[in-house]
């Protein structure tokens, strides 16, 4: 066994006299982390071992396969289709064949694994290393040294010999937090290390990542933005080359507790409750559970996600819809569901303590304003454009006053914060303002419609129809605009929060770009409006109306649905998430039904009438 393989032999034989203890996890998630655990020592020493030509070594290694099948067993169906592959690495280990492969095949299974069993690499919170410590100087020092060279008397009695924590090749490529929990957690078999499962949790983390500490400089300044899954699953090799050589010390003593990897290890551990709910047979539990996870776990950071990565948090919409779903019918697929959303989970907060350079939050602020302002600012000057056709200028301020509003209110959450509109506050007011803008927008597409057929037919109406409107339909106009621009502008406002964690300057140069290039989209489609003859003005106009009102009744119904108001029906279709279109039938029927209705509309409109006078019948020709 060669040193990473015995990194805390006399470590853990000191480490029964610890006194706290908590309950163990479930023996299925003990047994996914022991065949992960076992696999590692291979994949880092199978190799040297065949190198070494030592039969001791050699001998070692093919108990550590054994094993490993083993464990593969004792998971049952879930890891079926693990079996073979163990299986097949376990034969090249017999024949002391196939180095390179063995451990590259171990590796691929060990990714493969977590992802099945939905294990966590890191731990729930960060870890105290002053409580590690202490840990190692009560429990370990007599054996590795006060100062973890393993410079004792003791240690030269030993075999193998106890780890030298200083060791640059040991620490800086074999060996990382992860490995070392695990090494607590199960020992290594057919060695003297033993298990020490009565230590907590957090005790095994704290001092995991202690002795990573033990060969590092003080801290010189604040430590870099990293993720606690990156730090517990990366050697301190790897920290250099992303982070810097000399970031390595405060990130191994100054561990970085992020909000927002807090909010996904709350969601994750929500998540682990649901399916452990879920084996149980309370499905009702396992959905509660699920929206929790969601609306206070992903929802509060999902703006940032979405700027970072926009595909993995769609994923991972997706994966909690359908993880509810599969509650929701008590199906045993939940199990399944849950793995695969406690995946994501793990690879956003892999990502989470990634920083944004300025220039790219500029460019996804100028991205998101035009996404978000675009649908908004046709509406808006379709709007204004019909009032400037029928000379009708004062009621261009009231369309103005709505969407400054609007504006208002964006600006009034961007200050406030997600603190206060976080989670199902937000969801609920996105859902509720869309549904409310597809009321607003349809009022306004059959004015549209309507007067667009008055003043062809009756242009010698035209003053009278300017009054009426001006008398009763202020208020009309008023809320079209505004609650066509409010959800635009109150989610807007919630991810360049997100964004502006990275970078504010970054944001605040999107902001500007953003605005202008608004602003000569809102000048050229004003202009092409008054170039437009009336008829087709307001037929356009009628059209992006009613195409935006199927687009909003879509995420209107979706955020209802993320925080559990309506249900879920999910049928085989694609995504679509800026026009609206979700694989839901109770989205997409309503959305079917209110963009066929203008065409039904239209034909029932040019039908003939058919008037019966005594026993014949006269066909009267169509309004026009």
């Amino acid at each position: 066994m060669n040193r990473a393989a015995s990194v805390t032999l006399c470590l853990l034989l000191a480490l029964s006299s610890s006194v706290r203890a908590e309950a163990p996890a479930s023996d299925e998630g003990r047994t996914w982390h022991r065949l992960v655990g076992i696999l590692q020592y291979l994949q880092a020493d199978y190799p040297a071992a065949v190198a070494s030509r030592s039969e001791f070594e050699l001998t070692e290694q093919k108990s550590f396969a054994a094993e490993a099948l083993d464990a593969a067993k004792d998971l049952g169906p879930a890891a079926a289709t693990f079996v073979p592959r163990v299986k097949a690495i376990q034969e090249r280990v017999n024949r002391d064949a196939d180095p390179e492969g063995v451990s590259r095949d171990c590796g691929e299974l060990v990714e493969n694994l977590v992802l099945a069993g939905g294990l966590a690499r890191s731990p729930r919170k960060a870890p105290d290393v002053e409580h590690g410590a202490k840990l190692f100087q009560t429990n370990c020092a007599s054996c590795h040294g006060a100062d973890g060279k393993a410079a004792v008397s003791i240690a030269d009695t030993m075999e193998p010999r106890p780890t030298n924590f200083h060791d640059a090749e040991l620490m800086e490529e074999g060996l990382t937090p992860y490995k070392a929990f695990n090494t607590t957690s199960f020992g290594v078999p057919g060695t003297a290390m033993p298990a020490y499962p009565t230590l907590s949790e957090d005790d095994r983390w704290s001092l995991a990542f202690f002795v990573f500490t033990l060969r590092q400089p003080p801290c010189q300044g604040q430590p870099p933005r990293a993720s606690l899954e990156r730090l517990a699953t990366a050697t301190d090799a790897e920290l250099a080359k992303e982070y810097g050589a000399d970031k390595v010390a405060c990130l191994r003593r100054n561990i970085p507790a992020e909000d927002e990897e807090k909010a996904l290890v709350a969601a994750r551990q929500a998540v682990a409750d649901a399916m452990r709910l879920g084996a149980a047979g309370d499905y009702e539990g396992a959905r509660t559970e699920l929206l929790d996870a969601y609306l206070n776990g992903l929802e509060p950071v999902e703006p940032k996600l979405r700027g970072r990565n926009a595909v993995l948090t769609q994923k991972l919409e997706e994966a909690f819809l359908q993880a509810r779903l599969a509650a929701e019918r008590k199906s045993p697929h939940l199990q399944d569901e849950g793995r695969e959303l406690l995946s994501l989970l793990d690879q956003a907060r892999r990502e989470s303590g990634s920083t944004t350079s300025m220039l790219s939050v500029m460019w996804l602020t100028l991205l998101i304003l035009l996404r978000e302002g675009f649908e908004a600012t046709i509406i808006v000057t379709a709007l204004l454009a019909a009032l400037k056709k029928m000379k009708a200028p004062e009621q261009v301020r009231v369309v103005h006053a709505g969407w400054v509003s609007a504006l208002i209110v964006g600006a009034l959450a961007y200050v406030l914060g997600r603190k206060l509109l976080a989670g199902a506050q937000r969801e609920w007011m996105e859902g509720v303002t869309a549904l409310v803008a597809v009321g607003m927008l349809l009022y306004a597409a059959m004015w549209l419609n309507a007067r667009a057929n008055v003043s062809h037919f009756m242009g010698e109406l035209r003053q009278r129809m300017q009054g009426a409107l001006g008398r009763g339909s202020t208020f009309g106009l008023f809320a079209i605009a505004f609650t066509s621009v409010l959800r635009e502008s109150f989610e807007t406002a919630i991810f360049l929060q997100g964004l502006a964690v990275d970078s504010a300057a970054g944001v605040a140069w999107g902001v500007l770009a953003g605005v202008l290039a608004l602003a000569v989209l809102v000048l050229f489609v004003n202009r092409m409006g008054y170039r437009l003859p009336m008829k087709t003005l307001f037929s356009l106009s009628t059209v992006v109306l009613v195409v935006t009102a199927v687009m909003l009744l879509g995420k209107g119904i979706h955020s209802l649905q993320e925080v559990g108001a309506l249900p879920l029906v999910p049928v085989r279709f694609f995504t679509v998430d800026m026009l609206g279109v979700y694989p839901d039938a109770l989205s997409l029927g309503p959305q079917l039904l209110l963009a066929a209705a203008p065409l039904l509309f239209r034909a029932l409109r040019r039908r003939p009438r058919v008037e019966v006078a005594g026993d014949e019948a006269t066909r009267a020709p169509p309004l026009r």
